[in-house]
């Protein structure tokens, strides 16, 4: 299983990338709200993926998704968890920056929602009935990514929510600040994503 790859980018398409590392051009799909964030003046990239095999009559294709961070990745695999929904339709889907998805979703606004490609009045009320109150974390994803950062080992629950949020190129102060923040409006948090999530709607209220 292909969980990142990192090579120099050879091709760009609609939809996708190519991306050469030693000698082979792998493609990598990425869905259009990450893609408007990448830095597209580079040519040697990193990507978190998520690896999965295509399904057809007579063979089985494998298919690489790209992402910036681990964050990113978690959120469509969320997303595909709504009946109806699988990869290849979330690539799809995921037409606006993530971020912009998430505050939707918590926010229960279904006309948003049904405006993304592929997703209808009925599957926007599912998504919203399925993660509705569960995805706020990624309502903090900052639209400035380009890289891939490397994930801390974290030593408490604490310390794994300053980490997402480094990953979502937040400063290590600034960090720090909105988890203590958040901890004392909500002392009875007890783990980081409820804590993520308590950063989210403190960030919501401001």
């Amino acid at each position: 299983m292909i969980s990142r790859i990192s090579g120099k980018v050879i091709q760009k398409k609609e939809h996708s990338i190519i991306l050469q590392v030693s000698g082979l051009g792998y493609e990598v799909y990425i869905p259009q709200g990450i893609l408007k964030c990448l830095k597209t003046d580079e040519n040697d990239m990193e990507f978190v993926t998520f690896h999965y095999y295509q399904s057809d009559p007579s063979k089985s294709i494998p298919i690489l998704i790209g992402f910036i961070n681990e964050v990113e990745k978690e959120f469509f695999e969320k997303f595909i968890t709504v009946s109806g929904v699988g990869p290849k339709a979330a690539v799809k889907a995921l037409s606006e920056p993530i971020a912009d998805i998430a505050r939707a979703i918590d926010a229960g606004d279904v006309k948003f929602l049904k405006s993304l490609p592929g997703i209808g009045q009925q599957r926007a009320r599912e998504i919203v009935a399925k993660l509705q109150g569960k995805v706020g974390k990624f309502g903090l994803i900052q639209s400035m990514g380009g890289e891939v950062v490397p994930v801390e080992t974290p030593n408490g629950f604490e310390d794994e929510a300053v980490s997402v949020l480094l990953q979502l190129q937040y400063r290590k102060p600034e960090a720090q600040q909105m988890v203590k923040k958040a901890l004392q409006r909500n002392p009875q948090v007890n783990n980081a994503e409820e804590l993520l999530n308590e950063v989210y709607r403190q960030t919501v209220k401001q």
